[in-house]
């Protein structure tokens, strides 16, 4: 999931980032009221983490601004204040919720995985692909009792596609939401942690979940399912008469 993290202090916001990054989200970052409407306007976010007090336009300000163009992007407000009058305001500028500084990063987290699952992204803690269980909660990912370990990037690559499973996800969809930054040229790198992947869940397998479709992108699919699409529709037998 593709997140926009909006804070002006630099440490906290690198500090963040690092721990989004580690729970396998994609971040995209602005220190700056303008360059973060800029980049909410421009691209389609899972989630907002959006500080108040910023240079140029304030959070209540872009909030406001993501909601009237009709955005519905969840938004986790951040702010210094402690006061109700605040966060009554951050919450009729369109927030959907609010965490006061300082904070534990536990606590951020588990306010932006809450946001998410409302939005409808995240539907339970476990995926089931097959034979292949992945635990979104814990990062545990097992295949047939075996466990398998995957870097964060990794997980966030596979836990997009078990997401979608049975779908081909295009490698530009992968890009927005799995890597950081969609404007840069990244070569072969998707291709090469596809073959990770595939090698590391389907190797000593009998049936393969994770197909490369040449030019059209990857698929995650249990062998039932793909057995099931390709079996032939039994046509009605004609009656005679």
């Amino acid at each position: 999931m593709r997140v926009l993290l909006v804070e002006d202090d630099r440490q906290l916001r690198t500090a963040i980032a690092r721990g989004l990054r580690e729970a396998s989200f994609a971040v995209d970052q602005a220190a700056t009221g303008t360059q973060a409407l800029a980049l909410a306007l421009e691209n389609e976010y899972d989630l907002i983490i959006l500080d108040i007090m910023l240079p140029g336009k304030d959070g209540m300000s872009i909030c406001r601004a993501i909601r009237k163009k009709g955005g519905q992007v969840p938004i986790l407000m951040l702010t210094a204040l402690d006061s109700v009058d605040q966060r009554i305001e951050g919450l009729d500028a369109g927030a959907d919720d609010y965490l006061t500084k300082p904070f534990d990063f536990g606590e951020l987290l588990a306010r932006a995985r809450a946001l998410t699952r409302r939005k409808g992204e995240v539907l339970d803690t476990q995926l089931s692909v097959g034979d292949l269980v992945i635990d979104t909660a814990r990062h545990l990912v097992r295949r047939n009792r075996r466990e398998i370990t995957l870097t964060g990037k990794e997980f966030a690559f596979l836990l997009h596609l078990a997401r979608n499973a049975g779908r081909v996800v295009s490698r530009a969809e992968l890009m927005s939401h799995v890597w950081d930054d969609t404007k840069i040229t990244y070569s072969n790198i998707i291709d090469v942690y596809a073959s990770r992947l595939r090698r590391k869940i389907d190797e000593g397998e009998k049936e393969a979940l994770f197909s490369t479709l040449r030019g059209a992108g990857f698929l995650l699919e249990a062998p039932e399912d793909r057995a099931r699409a390709t079996r032939p529709t039994k046509r009605p037998t004609k009656r005679a008469g």
